[in-house]
């Protein structure tokens, strides 16, 4: 895949504030470029043993909506940001763009785990690699970082707004019966309800989505190797 150069990876973190300004006005928060029959996911993680710098990512392509693996790629490297809430693309977006930059097949949407817009400055890493990798992306993240929102019902494809600044930036989606819910939000060239609707039909009856949850053993299994 080809990746979008539209900054230096090398700021401070005032620079890296503006960055996420800067970006956020270019994002596009409807359907645009998704097609309406979906034929490639892809799911993207990162793995770090606690205190490390050395950073495991991994992409996994999934045929929808059968959910089988169809190309997985990594990429290992040290990073040298800091850890800033807020901030974590500047640590996480280096080695994931390296291992997208591997695939073979480009995805007609990519989720990540991570936030869309539900975020501060209304940035977060799903919007933040969106608009570097110019493809369909949606945040689903097992925390929120920002907004207020009320417990959505208990029935899987229940969810509620995620509130911030009186704007719905989000979904507070039950995945699974009884478990705790996820944080989707909009990442870039989505609209809020495909984006829901993506995560949703790509659970396969676990908390996170397949594409997901396949990224984060991929990083684990890389990691421990």
């Amino acid at each position: 895949m080809k990746i979008r150069n539209l900054h230096s990876w090398d700021v401070s973190y005032e620079e890296a504030i503006d960055i996420q300004q800067n970006l956020g006005e270019k994002l596009i928060l409807h359907d645009e470029g998704i097609p309406s029959n979906i034929r490639i996911i892809a799911g993207a993680d990162i793995s770090y043993s606690r205190g490390s710098d050395l950073f495991f990512a991994a992409v996994v392509l999934l045929e929808f909506p059968s959910m089988e693996v169809i190309e997985e790629t990594s990429f290992t490297e040290r990073v040298t940001f800091p850890y800033i809430p807020g901030l974590l693309t500047f640590r996480e977006g280096p080695p994931l763009l390296k291992a997208f930059e591997k695939l073979r097949n480009a995805p007609d949407v990519a989720i990540f785990d991570g936030q869309g817009i539900a975020h501060p400055r209304g940035l977060g890493l799903a919007s933040h690699m969106g608009l570097l990798l110019d493809i369909p992306a949606i945040g689903c993240a097992k925390t929120r970082l920002a907004g207020k929102y009320d417990e959505p019902g208990n029935e899987v494809g229940d969810y509620s707004p995620l509130m911030l600044d009186d704007r719905i930036v989000g979904a507070v989606l039950r995945t699974k019966k009884n478990i705790k819910p996820v944080f989707v939000s909009q990442g870039h060239k989505i609209g809020l309800q495909r984006a829901v609707d993506v995560v949703l039909s790509s659970c396969t009856g676990y908390k996170l989505p397949e594409p997901v949850r396949r990224a984060h053993l991929a990083a684990n299994r890389i990691r421990m190797e």
